[in-house]
Parts: C-alpha cells; structure tokens; sequence
C-alpha cells in the first residue's frame, strides 16, 4: 500500500521542542490583552480529545494567572464541525474568539463548499500537538491482534459496527482504510465526540474503534477495551503491545492534528498575544506531562509555518477524500 505519511514535520524542516526555549515568537510593543472573556470553540462533543485537551489548557492558564480574563470553552460539535467552523467564520468579535481543531478543519470545508469556509482566512495560533490513533476493540471479545480481527469483521460482514465521529471525518477516513486494506466491509456508524464513541466500545454496543488513547484511556485501564495496532510510524510507549501497520505490512501513518486558530480578521496584536501564550502552555511542565500521558506527539509550530501545514494537510486530505468516493 502507497504510505501515506501525515506528521506534519517532513517537508518542513520542522525539529521537534520541548520548552519554551526553543520557541520564536514575536512581542508587540501595544501588548495586547483580552478585555473581556475568550470564546474557546471545541469543534467536537465533549469528552473527546480535543473537549480534554481545551479544558486542560484551560486550567493551565486559570492556575498560573496567564490572563486576566477567563478562557471558556464552548462545544460546537455540530456537522463535523461545521458548526463551530461557520461560527468561527461569522464571529462578531475576532479577537476574543479562538478554536481548537481536528482534521475536521480540513475535511468539512472540502466536503460542504456552500459554508463558503476558507481555513487560509484563520490565523494561524499555535499547533500544540498531534494526536495518535489505535485499533481499539472489547476485551470481552478475545481478540488480541489484527489477525483475528480480520476473521472477525469478515465473518460479521456489515453488521460488524465501527463507532466514529463524524461523516467521512478522521474516524471514517481510517475506517475505509481498514475495509480497503484487508477486505472487510465494516459498517461505519457516527457519533458525537470521541468520547461517545469510547463508551460505546466499552458498553459492547460497538465492535471496534480507532478512537485517540485519550479518549480510551479510562476504559483501557479499567480493563474493559483493548488496543491492537497503532497508526503511528513507532510503537507507543503506553501501549507497547500493540503493533504498529507498518510492522503487520500495511504502510499507512495517520496523525490528528490539534491546533488553536483565531477567527477570521482577528488583529496581529490579539495574534502575537495567543501566540505568546500558547507558546507559554506549550512550554510548561504541566502541557509536557499530558502530551506523555496521553502519546500526544509533535512540536509547537505557528505562524506562517503553521499556515503552510495547514495547507500541506488540507491537500492530503483532499486525496483522502476523492479516494474514498466523499468528493470528486
């Protein structure tokens, strides 16, 4: 199978950091600051990745008195993401309205035109992180590797359920991988947020997921879910069990990305401001202790780097897409 490698630093000379130190971002002499509340928009349900992610951040900036204004998310699962992205597009008030993204920041633009959604339009913040991907299955159901598997989910056809979020979102994109590359003809069945769909694995109402290890953390520790491959080029350290597709033969890398945006006409002083500051949370030793917790990987980029991964990512999406029949 033809790789498809999507970490986002090959291509772009981009190294990895670990500390503020490394981090090159302008200061502006007006200094900036919110004077009022932030919109932090979350285009997915709660409980999922980003949900998790936002509010931990959240803390971060509310226990080290980061801003004198409050940062408050605000869940806009809707269309996958469609609501938040024509939110953010309509925002009365740039510079007090922020997002935290999926790839659904590429995909539902590509796939709904008619929003009339141009990410090249959203300043670019800061990329905190990218988000990995495993097989999850039910302990309950004794699969302990991607061979049995396959033999299940052929053997159930297309009653075999794959719980995602989204329509031809990151969780229907690798679930049509996984029906391509071994023959299966799983049915895909979406949910809102990673969350839900963590649950309904773990409740047995699913037969399997590629939920992020966030998400399925709790469940995974509790011993009611199992991951059996990851999408990573390297084993995860958490889950070092777990093969990854390329050693099992399968060239495929697939990586979330998670990524604040300013809304569209947001002012470069209101930019440089989130940009300082995510920069900060980025370096903190309370950000770095979550990317290990939850095998987040990736360095802080931003700015026109940032701009130039978007559109790097958007375009590999954009092949995703037609390959699997969701746009011409």
């Amino acid at each position: 199978m033809k790789t498809l490698w999507k970490s986002g630093l090959v291509g772009l000379g981009i190294a990895m950091i670990s500390g503020l130190g490394a981090v090159s971002v302008p200061t502006d002499a007006k200094a900036w600051e919110p004077k009022k509340p932030v919109q932090f928009i979350i285009m997915a349900g709660k409980g999922g990745g980003a949900d998790k992610a936002v509010r931990f951040m959240q803390n971060i900036i509310a226990k080290h008195k980061l801003s004198s204004k409050p940062f408050t998310p605000i869940n806009k699962p809707g269309g996958t993401g469609a609501e938040a992205l024509v939110f953010m597009k309509s925002a009365t008030d740039p510079d007090h309205t922020i997002m935290f993204t999926l790839n659904s920041f590429y995909t539902t633009p590509l796939r709904q035109p008619g929003l009339g959604v141009d990410i090249s339009t959203f300043a670019p913040i800061g990329r905190m992180a990218e988000d990995t991907f495993l097989l999850w299955v039910n302990k309950d159901s004794g699969i302990t590797n991607v061979e049995q598997f396959v033999k299940a989910a052929k053997a159930k056809g297309d009653a075999w359920i794959m719980a995602g979020t989204g329509k031809n979102s990151e969780d229907n994109l690798l679930t049509d991988f996984l029906n391509k590359a071994y023959g299966l003809n799983m049915k895909y069945v979406p949910y809102k947020g990673g969350g839900r769909v963590a649950k309904e694995l773990a409740g047995n109402n699913a037969d399997s997921t590629v939920n992020n290890p966030s998400e399925q953390l709790g469940f995974y520790q509790a011993g009611k879910t199992r991951p059996i491959a990851a999408f990573t080029p390297a084993r995860l350290p958490l889950f070092s069990d777990a093969p990854t597709f390329r050693e099992l033969g399968k060239d495929f890398v697939y990586f979330m990305q998670r990524t604040v945006v300013g809304a569209p006409g947001m002012s470069k002083e209101a930019a440089t401001y989130y940009r300082q500051l995510f920069a900060k949370i980025y370096g903190s030793d309370e950000w770095q202790g979550y990317m290990t917790k939850k095998s987040l990987q990736g360095g802080f980029i931003t700015g026109d780097i940032l701009m130039r991964y978007w559109l790097k990512e958007k375009a590999v999406h954009k092949v995703m897409l037609q390959k699997m029949g969701a746009i011409k």
